[in-house]
């Protein structure tokens, strides 16, 4: 039965700001408009999301250039100035962590804290460009300080503690900050961590670093003397950098993604408001670090009058109720997680609409990897039947993303709804030639604000045109393996770099995942492709719930269930068990990295990963001899 799993209330759809903005033109016509008249389009955002600065005579220059094209190149503004447009005692950012009570900070609040951040960044010497480094749990202290980097014109760049010195050293290393703020401790799964031997051990090896606040004491130091300083904001162009992000790194040292002011601030306003339809006085959270693009997007919230609801901790303890507690107890409006983390309250038999009121949620967007249709059953069955549930895909490298939710329209089953305004996204096959119903890269073709400044230290742009451009020429080709669907929605198969190819058959790895971890044994999986005789044939690693052993019997009704589903083609030649699947530090599984270990090819960089050590597991096995 062809009918989509929800379908907005036409009050709904009459009260979301898509509708006001589109002036009720239906999405296909709106993001026809979008794309082919760019400085009509950015104009309008612009002018509806009502940013703070000086907008300038030109639009766009140089858009027949990718890259090169520059957005609002006379244009003024400042980020923090327009995250920070309120004032008074209602609720700027509401926090938890597993350790401690709820804390509020107020816009009144957080503007004074934000004054006397950014007067102490200038008291010592900060000037537009330094860059201000993080190494911090998700807690209102970041969002102050990066705030106050932003308002002084510094250039802000940060890690989540669970990185380690290694890891932080690759990034921070690159980028020689003036500052760093770190934390002396976090909680993690009920247990505390001291930082401080970590911490000591960065800035040993960080000369660029004039001063280290490290821990709530000394960060109240550095705050106290410059507590009611008035709050000023420079104005600045509008690429004037704002973030440096990191890829993944785990093919080499990490890339140091340098992202625009203006262009950041222009594109999550456009998200945020109308994909997300997020309005003044919501909450909107999204489970993440500040080592994942997510935190910087969560940041931009404030720019719309909502309110930020932070968690730092594990969302399974003490059990996977946390999270949907913490909705209830806050009143989320936009409650943002990852794919993974869905699959695993499925999993873990979590029924959260008979736990849990959920009645202040509107929307649930879901990123980090693609979404499976069952999953998308499990939350119009098990959370909540009248919800906007946005799968969301884009990256670090854009800061932003290319498809994403639509609060106007129905959501069907395994389905990204749209294309993202503004964002002109095609499929492309082998040749380039863009396609509809048929798997190939998801590619740009249009310049849009939020691509990157550049990367750091990359004089001449040689690596940032290697990343996205050597390809296709003129194009940005994000290396998503992905379908156009008949609803114009959009299906992500997986990475183009990942793609399995036996006997010259392109499949995505999400096809294969979604088979698998259908099965109740199956907790997650992983699968690559392995050179053999000539060809590459399908392995598949599997971690079980725990006491299960993989026989014979359960390896047949796995490889059952994939050619019952999918192709014989997809049938792994192998399915081998593990006890841990090895993840990147925002929760994505590395199959590059387990592909380099089967064939004995040495792993670049460990330290990206969350648990290198489960790469051990997958060395030398002899089911793969």
């Amino acid at each position: 039965m062809d009918a989509p799993l929800w379908t907005p209330s036409a009050d709904r759809v009459a009260r979301a700001a898509l509708t006001r903005f589109g002036g009720g033109r239906p999405y296909p016509e709106l993001y026809e408009w979008s794309v082919t008249r760019p400085l009509e389009f950015w104009r309008a955002v612009w002018e509806f999301a009502g940013i703070r600065g000086s907008m300038g005579a030109r639009i766009a220059a140089d858009l027949d250039r990718m890259p090169g094209a520059r957005f609002f190149p006379d244009a003024t503004l400042n980020f923090a100035e327009n995250t920070l447009r309120l004032d008074g005692d209602a609720a700027a950012i509401i926090s938890r962590t597993e350790t401690g009570g709820l804390r509020t900070l107020s816009w009144r609040d957080l503007r004074t804290e934000v004054a006397a951040c950014a007067a102490a960044f200038r008291a010592m010497g900060i000037r537009p460009g330094d860059r201000v480094a993080a190494y911090l749990p998700n807690v209102p202290q970041a969002i102050v300080a990066v705030l106050g980097a932003a308002a002084v014109g510094a250039v802000w760049s940060s890690c989540s503690p669970d990185f380690g010195v290694q890891g932080v050293l690759d990034r921070f290393g690159q980028i020689e900050p003036r500052v760093l703020i770190a934390a002396d401790e976090y909680g993690y799964g009920g247990k505390t961590f001291d930082q401080r031997a970590k911490v000591a051990a960065v800035l040993a090896e960080l000369p660029s670093v004039e001063r280290a606040i490290v821990g709530e004491g000394e960060w109240d130091g550095f705050l106290a003397p410059h507590r009611g300083a008035p709050l000023r904001f420079e104005a600045l162009p509008f690429n004037h950098p704002l973030y440096i992000l990191y890829s993944s790194g785990t093919t080499g040292v990490p890339k140091c993604i340098v992202h625009g002011a203006g262009g950041t601030l222009i594109q999550h306003l456009k998200e945020h408001q109308l994909h997300c339809d997020i309005k003044p006085g919501d909450r909107v959270f999204y489970f993440t670090t500040l080592g994942w693009m997510m935190w910087n997007w969560l940041v931009t919230v404030l720019a719309s009058g909502a309110t930020i609801v932070l968690y730092d901790g594990s969302p399974f303890h003490p059990d996977g109720h946390t999270l949907f507690s913490f909705a209830d107890e806050v009143g989320m409006t936009l409650f943002g997680t990852s794919a993974k983390f869905i699959d695993a309250v499925a999993k873990a038999g979590l029924r959260p609409r008979e736990t849990h009121s959920l009645a202040s949620v509107r929307t649930m967007t879901s990123t980090g990897s693609p979404l499976g249709p069952e999953s998308f059953d499990f939350v119009y069955q098990q959370v909540k039947a009248d919800i906007h549930l946005a799968s969301i895909s884009g990256g670090t490298d854009i800061v932003s993303c290319f498809v994403g939710g639509n609060p106007t329209a129905p959501v069907w089953r395994g389905e990204i709804q749209c294309r993202a305004l503004g964002m002109s996204v095609e499929v492309l096959d082998e040749e380039g030639r863009a396609v509809r119903e048929q798997k190939g890269e998801l590619a740009c073709t249009a310049p849009f604000p939020s691509m990157p400044i550049g990367f750091w230290n990359d004089p001449g742009g040689a690596k940032y045109h290697a990343a996205y451009f050597e390809r296709f020429p003129g194009i940005w080709t994000h290396g998503d393996y992905c379908e156009l669907t008949r609803h114009d929605g959009v299906i992500i198969y997986g990475r183009s770099d990942a793609v399995l190819n036996p006997g010259g058959v392109r499949i995505g790895t999400a096809e294969i995942y979604r088979q698998v971890e259908q099965l109740p044994e199956v907790v997650e999986s992983l699968v690559i492709g392995q050179q053999w005789q000539g060809d590459e044939r399908i392995v598949l690693f599997v971690r079980l719930r725990d006491g299960l052993t993989l026989d014979p019997a359960l390896i047949e009704r796995i490889r059952a269930h994939i050619r019952a589903n999918t192709t014989p083609r997809h049938v792994p030649a192998r399915v081998v068990q593990v006890s841990a699947i090895p993840r990147t530090k925002s929760g994505k599984i590395v199959e590059l990295a387990v592909r380099d270990v089967v064939h004995g090819r040495p792993v670049r960089n460990r330290e990206a990963l969350a648990n290198p050590e489960a790469l051990a597991q997958f060395t030398g096995r002899p089911e793969l001899a």
